[in-house]
Protein backbone atom coordinates (compact mmCIF):
# COMPACT_ATOMS: atom_id res chain seq x y z
CA UNK A 1 0.00 0.00 0.00
CA UNK A 2 3.12 2.51 1.11
CA UNK A 3 4.19 1.62 -2.59
CA UNK A 4 1.85 3.76 -4.15
CA UNK A 5 2.83 6.94 -2.27
CA UNK A 6 6.33 8.87 -2.89
CA UNK A 7 7.68 9.72 0.79
CA UNK A 8 8.89 13.86 0.80
CA UNK A 9 10.29 13.40 3.98
CA UNK A 10 10.00 13.54 7.51
CA UNK A 11 7.05 15.85 9.05
CA UNK A 12 7.12 14.56 12.80
CA UNK A 13 8.69 12.37 15.14
CA UNK A 14 6.89 11.28 18.49
CA UNK A 15 7.16 8.34 21.16
CA UNK A 16 4.12 6.56 19.12
CA UNK A 17 5.75 6.90 15.42
CA UNK A 18 6.60 9.22 12.67
CA UNK A 19 4.83 11.32 10.21
CA UNK A 20 5.95 11.44 6.66
CA UNK A 21 5.15 14.07 4.07
CA UNK A 22 3.75 11.74 0.90
CA UNK A 23 2.57 12.28 -2.46
CA UNK A 24 -0.07 10.16 -3.81
CA UNK A 25 2.02 8.72 -7.27
CA UNK A 26 -1.30 8.96 -9.52
CA UNK A 27 -3.17 11.83 -8.09
CA UNK A 28 -0.23 13.99 -7.54
CA UNK A 29 -2.05 14.59 -3.77
CA UNK A 30 -0.34 15.16 -0.80
CA UNK A 31 -1.20 13.69 2.49
CA UNK A 32 0.34 13.04 5.95
CA UNK A 33 1.24 9.14 6.56
CA UNK A 34 1.59 8.45 10.33
CA UNK A 35 3.28 5.25 10.85
CA UNK A 36 2.69 4.07 14.08
CA UNK A 37 5.61 1.99 16.27
CA UNK A 38 5.28 -2.14 16.17
CA UNK A 39 1.92 -1.98 17.91
CA UNK A 40 1.97 -5.78 18.92
CA UNK A 41 4.54 -5.30 21.55
CA UNK A 42 3.33 -2.55 22.72
CA UNK A 43 -0.37 -2.29 24.45
CA UNK A 44 0.09 1.77 24.75
CA UNK A 45 0.57 2.46 21.06
CA UNK A 46 -2.22 -0.14 19.68
CA UNK A 47 -4.56 1.58 22.49
CA UNK A 48 -3.81 5.02 21.35
CA UNK A 49 -3.55 4.42 17.34
CA UNK A 50 -7.04 2.38 17.59
CA UNK A 51 -8.69 5.28 19.87
CA UNK A 52 -7.21 7.64 17.06
CA UNK A 53 -8.70 5.85 14.53
CA UNK A 54 -12.15 4.67 16.30
CA UNK A 55 -12.27 8.82 16.99
CA UNK A 56 -11.72 9.93 13.71
CA UNK A 57 -14.03 8.05 11.71
CA UNK A 58 -16.82 9.20 13.46
CA UNK A 59 -15.52 12.76 13.65
CA UNK A 60 -15.69 14.47 10.49
CA UNK A 61 -16.09 18.11 10.42
CA UNK A 62 -14.57 21.40 8.39
CA UNK A 63 -12.15 21.92 11.47
CA UNK A 64 -10.39 18.70 11.97
CA UNK A 65 -8.04 17.14 10.32
CA UNK A 66 -9.36 14.36 7.33
CA UNK A 67 -8.70 10.79 7.46
CA UNK A 68 -8.64 9.54 4.09
CA UNK A 69 -7.30 5.86 4.69
CA UNK A 70 -6.05 3.31 7.06
CA UNK A 71 -4.40 -0.19 6.57
CA UNK A 72 -2.20 -2.28 9.01
CA UNK A 73 1.34 -4.14 7.69
CA UNK A 74 4.04 -6.09 9.37
CA UNK A 75 2.15 -5.19 12.79
CA UNK A 76 2.01 -1.24 12.00
CA UNK A 77 -0.72 0.67 11.61
CA UNK A 78 -0.83 3.57 8.85
CA UNK A 79 -2.78 6.15 8.88
CA UNK A 80 -3.36 8.23 5.79
CA UNK A 81 -4.41 12.59 6.35
CA UNK A 82 -4.73 15.07 4.42
CA UNK A 83 -1.68 16.98 4.06
CA UNK A 84 -1.50 20.92 5.86
CA UNK A 85 1.05 23.41 5.38
CA UNK A 86 1.76 24.29 8.73
CA UNK A 87 0.47 24.17 12.42
CA UNK A 88 0.04 27.74 14.75
CA UNK A 89 3.38 26.86 16.23
CA UNK A 90 5.00 27.73 13.20
CA UNK A 91 3.18 30.96 12.38
CA UNK A 92 4.35 31.84 16.53
CA UNK A 93 7.69 31.17 15.86
CA UNK A 94 7.92 33.19 12.81
CA UNK A 95 6.30 35.82 14.68
CA UNK A 96 7.75 36.35 18.12
CA UNK A 97 5.73 39.39 19.36
CA UNK A 98 2.66 37.18 18.85
CA UNK A 99 -0.31 37.33 15.82
CA UNK A 100 -2.22 40.16 15.22
CA UNK A 101 -5.90 40.31 16.50
CA UNK A 102 -8.01 39.51 13.55
CA UNK A 103 -5.39 36.92 12.38
CA UNK A 104 -6.19 35.41 16.30
CA UNK A 105 -9.63 35.77 15.70
CA UNK A 106 -9.74 33.62 12.79
CA UNK A 107 -8.04 30.61 14.12
CA UNK A 108 -9.24 30.54 17.82
CA UNK A 109 -12.77 31.00 15.68
CA UNK A 110 -12.09 28.05 14.11
CA UNK A 111 -10.13 26.48 17.17
CA UNK A 112 -13.62 26.58 19.21
CA UNK A 113 -15.41 25.41 16.25
CA UNK A 114 -14.05 22.80 16.18
CA UNK A 115 -13.70 21.60 20.07
CA UNK A 116 -17.24 22.21 19.96
CA UNK A 117 -17.92 19.65 17.33
CA UNK A 118 -15.91 17.33 19.28
CA UNK A 119 -18.08 18.55 22.66
CA UNK A 120 -21.24 17.71 20.78
CA UNK A 121 -20.13 14.40 19.82
CA UNK A 122 -19.03 13.76 23.68
CA UNK A 123 -15.23 13.67 22.85
CA UNK A 124 -12.59 15.52 25.18
CA UNK A 125 -9.63 16.49 22.80
CA UNK A 126 -7.27 16.33 26.12
CA UNK A 127 -4.10 17.58 23.78
CA UNK A 128 -5.12 21.47 22.53
CA UNK A 129 -1.65 23.03 21.98
CA UNK A 130 -0.31 24.91 18.92
CA UNK A 131 1.63 21.80 16.78
CA UNK A 132 -2.16 20.01 17.25
CA UNK A 133 -3.42 23.08 15.25
CA UNK A 134 -2.50 23.00 11.23
CA UNK A 135 -3.38 25.96 9.25
CA UNK A 136 -3.75 25.43 5.36
CA UNK A 137 -2.69 28.34 3.21
CA UNK A 138 -5.97 29.78 3.16
CA UNK A 139 -5.93 30.10 6.75
CA UNK A 140 -8.29 27.39 7.14
CA UNK A 141 -8.01 25.41 11.13
CA UNK A 142 -7.79 21.71 11.49
CA UNK A 143 -7.00 20.46 15.45
CA UNK A 144 -5.52 17.35 14.65
CA UNK A 145 -3.78 14.30 16.95
CA UNK A 146 -7.02 12.44 18.25
CA UNK A 147 -4.32 10.11 20.27
CA UNK A 148 -4.87 11.36 23.25
CA UNK A 149 -8.85 12.24 23.19
CA UNK A 150 -12.02 10.15 24.35
CA UNK A 151 -15.12 9.72 24.71
CA UNK A 152 -16.85 10.46 27.41
CA UNK A 153 -18.36 8.16 29.50
CA UNK A 154 -21.55 8.06 30.93
CA UNK A 155 -22.33 10.07 34.01
CA UNK A 156 -23.21 7.18 35.89
CA UNK A 157 -19.85 5.34 35.82
CA UNK A 158 -18.30 8.59 37.23
CA UNK A 159 -15.89 8.90 33.93
CA UNK A 160 -12.77 8.09 35.41
CA UNK A 161 -9.71 8.48 33.29
CA UNK A 162 -6.07 7.97 33.53
CA UNK A 163 -3.85 6.92 31.00
CA UNK A 164 -2.98 10.51 30.28
CA UNK A 165 -0.48 13.22 29.99
CA UNK A 166 -1.11 16.14 28.35
CA UNK A 167 1.47 19.21 27.27
CA UNK A 168 1.60 20.62 30.39
CA UNK A 169 1.46 24.41 29.85
CA UNK A 170 -1.56 24.00 28.52
CA UNK A 171 -3.29 21.47 31.37
CA UNK A 172 -5.54 22.87 33.51
CA UNK A 173 -5.70 23.02 37.50
CA UNK A 174 -7.80 19.86 37.85
CA UNK A 175 -5.78 17.66 35.33
CA UNK A 176 -2.49 18.96 37.23
CA UNK A 177 -3.39 17.87 40.65
CA UNK A 178 -4.65 14.36 39.39
CA UNK A 179 -8.69 14.77 39.38
CA UNK A 180 -9.55 11.65 37.25
CA UNK A 181 -12.81 12.82 37.15
CA UNK A 182 -12.77 16.25 34.36
CA UNK A 183 -14.50 16.58 31.70
CA UNK A 184 -14.53 18.86 28.49
CA UNK A 185 -13.59 22.27 30.91
CA UNK A 186 -9.97 21.08 29.80
CA UNK A 187 -10.02 21.79 26.90
CA UNK A 188 -12.04 25.34 27.15
CA UNK A 189 -8.86 26.13 29.41
CA UNK A 190 -6.09 24.67 26.70
CA UNK A 191 -8.25 27.34 24.70
CA UNK A 192 -7.54 30.47 26.59
CA UNK A 193 -3.82 29.21 27.39
CA UNK A 194 -3.51 29.46 23.22
CA UNK A 195 -5.64 33.19 22.99
CA UNK A 196 -3.34 34.50 24.83
CA UNK A 197 -0.08 33.15 22.97
CA UNK A 198 -1.46 33.77 19.89
CA UNK A 199 -1.67 37.64 20.95
CA UNK A 200 1.55 37.92 22.96
CA UNK A 201 3.52 35.22 21.13
CA UNK A 202 4.48 34.14 24.93
CA UNK A 203 3.11 30.81 26.54
CA UNK A 204 0.98 32.06 29.25
CA UNK A 205 2.25 29.25 31.84
CA UNK A 206 5.18 27.81 30.39
CA UNK A 207 6.03 25.93 33.65
CA UNK A 208 9.03 23.42 34.10
CA UNK A 209 7.43 21.08 36.14
CA UNK A 210 3.91 20.00 37.38
CA UNK A 211 4.38 21.89 40.89
CA UNK A 212 6.37 24.68 39.19
CA UNK A 213 2.64 24.96 37.00
CA UNK A 214 0.58 25.18 39.48
CA UNK A 215 2.76 27.81 40.92
CA UNK A 216 2.34 30.17 37.84
CA UNK A 217 -2.04 29.71 37.75
CA UNK A 218 -1.31 30.30 41.12
CA UNK A 219 0.04 33.64 40.83
CA UNK A 220 -2.11 34.92 38.19
CA UNK A 221 -5.92 33.58 39.57
CA UNK A 222 -5.04 33.27 43.26
CA UNK A 223 -5.90 30.02 45.09
CA UNK A 224 -6.55 26.80 43.68
CA UNK A 225 -10.52 25.40 44.83
CA UNK A 226 -11.09 23.63 48.19
CA UNK A 227 -11.36 20.53 45.94
CA UNK A 228 -8.60 20.63 43.82
CA UNK A 229 -6.34 21.97 47.14
CA UNK A 230 -7.74 18.47 48.57
CA UNK A 231 -6.70 16.41 45.69
CA UNK A 232 -3.42 18.04 45.99
CA UNK A 233 -2.74 16.92 49.25
CA UNK A 234 -3.71 13.54 48.55
CA UNK A 235 -2.15 13.26 45.56
CA UNK A 236 1.27 10.98 46.44
CA UNK A 237 3.37 12.61 43.62
CA UNK A 238 2.77 15.78 45.73
CA UNK A 239 3.74 13.71 49.15
CA UNK A 240 5.48 16.15 51.80
CA UNK A 241 5.04 18.97 48.99
CA UNK A 242 3.16 22.38 50.24
CA UNK A 243 1.21 23.84 47.76
CA UNK A 244 2.25 27.05 46.13
CA UNK A 245 0.58 29.79 48.32
CA UNK A 246 -0.66 33.11 46.44
CA UNK A 247 1.44 36.04 47.89
CA UNK A 248 0.69 39.04 45.63
CA UNK A 249 -1.41 38.07 42.66
CA UNK A 250 -0.55 39.37 39.28
CA UNK A 251 -3.60 39.28 37.09
CA UNK A 252 -3.96 38.94 33.40
CA UNK A 253 -4.81 42.55 32.78
CA UNK A 254 -2.12 43.52 34.83
CA UNK A 255 0.53 41.21 33.02
CA UNK A 256 -0.94 42.38 29.71
CA UNK A 257 -1.98 45.56 30.01
CA UNK A 258 -1.65 46.38 25.92
CA UNK A 259 -3.96 43.08 24.90
CA UNK A 260 -7.65 44.14 23.50
CA UNK A 261 -9.83 44.26 26.54
CA UNK A 262 -12.60 41.91 24.83
CA UNK A 263 -10.18 39.23 24.24
CA UNK A 264 -9.02 39.12 27.32
CA UNK A 265 -12.34 38.80 28.43
CA UNK A 266 -12.78 35.89 26.47
CA UNK A 267 -9.36 34.28 27.93
CA UNK A 268 -11.34 35.03 31.49
CA UNK A 269 -13.90 33.25 30.98
CA UNK A 270 -12.09 29.81 29.88
CA UNK A 271 -9.39 30.09 32.47
CA UNK A 272 -11.62 29.54 35.38
CA UNK A 273 -9.89 27.86 38.62
CA UNK A 274 -13.33 26.09 39.34
CA UNK A 275 -13.87 24.00 35.78
CA UNK A 276 -17.68 24.64 36.09
CA UNK A 277 -17.49 28.34 36.20
CA UNK A 278 -15.68 27.54 32.41
CA UNK A 279 -17.81 29.04 29.44
CA UNK A 280 -18.61 26.09 27.04
CA UNK A 281 -17.26 26.33 23.18
CA UNK A 282 -20.62 26.50 21.76
CA UNK A 283 -21.20 29.14 23.97
CA UNK A 284 -18.04 31.02 23.14
CA UNK A 285 -18.57 31.31 19.46
CA UNK A 286 -20.95 33.73 20.94
CA UNK A 287 -18.62 35.96 23.23
CA UNK A 288 -18.74 39.89 21.66
CA UNK A 289 -15.11 39.38 20.32
CA UNK A 290 -16.70 37.61 17.28
CA UNK A 291 -20.18 39.34 17.18
CA UNK A 292 -19.61 42.87 18.28
CA UNK A 293 -18.35 43.63 13.88
CA UNK A 294 -20.69 40.66 12.99
CA UNK A 295 -17.31 38.94 12.17
CA UNK A 296 -19.36 35.39 13.16
CA UNK A 297 -21.76 36.07 10.46
CA UNK A 298 -19.35 36.78 7.81
CA UNK A 299 -16.85 34.02 8.38
CA UNK A 300 -20.06 31.60 8.24
CA UNK A 301 -20.98 33.40 4.95
CA UNK A 302 -17.45 32.41 3.29
CA UNK A 303 -17.70 28.39 4.54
Amino acid sequence: LMERYESLGLVGEGSYGTVLKCRHRDSGRLVAIKKFVDSDDDKTVKKIALREIKLLRQLRHDNLVNLLEVWKRRRRWYLVFEFVERTLLDDLEQNPNGLDLNTSRQYLYQILRAAAFCHQQHVIHRDIKPENILISQGGVVKLCDFGFARTMTSSSEGGVYTDYVATRWYRAPELLVGDTKYGKPVDVWAVGCLLIEMLTGQPLFPGDSDLDQIYHIVRCFGNLTAHHQELFYRNPVFSGVRLPECSGRVPLEERFPSVNTTALDLAQSCLQMDPEKRTQCSELLEHPLFTQDSFHIRYLCLC
